[in-house]
């Protein structure tokens, strides 16, 4: 069993950066990070291996957003910067046994943190 609990979400101007963090307690997974806005689908944003050395991004974060991972403390990152309105989302982290787009592949969820942007 895995229990993951996001923070670091809140309130920011377009534009804006914002740090988000993900412990995990138990096993050794490899993580996403997905997002889900009001009435739209689960859609991925960032993963990384175990070991941290594969990464993947959504096309439309590349470039902006960084995953990262530190085993020693249990922690996984999402970096954010040049934040848009229409990134406003829950942000949840998730864990599974590779480092895919595919929401299905993975096996524990947090409960999310609030994302919001302001224009």
């Amino acid at each position: 069993q895995v229990q993951l609990v996001e923070s670091g979400g809140g309130l920011v101007q377009a534009g804006g950066s914002l740090r988000l963090s993900c412990a995990a307690a138990g096993g050794n997974y490899a993580m996403g990070w997905f997002r889900q806005a009001p009435g739209k689908e689960r859609e991925f944003v960032a993963a990384i291996s175990w070991s941290g050395y594969r990464r993947s991004y959504a096309d439309s974060v590349k470039g902006r957003f960084t995953i990262s991972r530190d085993n020693a403390k249990n922690t996984v990152d999402l970096q954010m910067n040049t934040l848009k309105p229409e990134e406003t989302a829950v942000y949840y982290c998730a864990a599974g046994s590779r480092p895919v787009a595919d929401k299905d592949e993975y096996d524990y969820w947090g409960q999310g943190t609030q994302v919001t942007v302001s224009s």
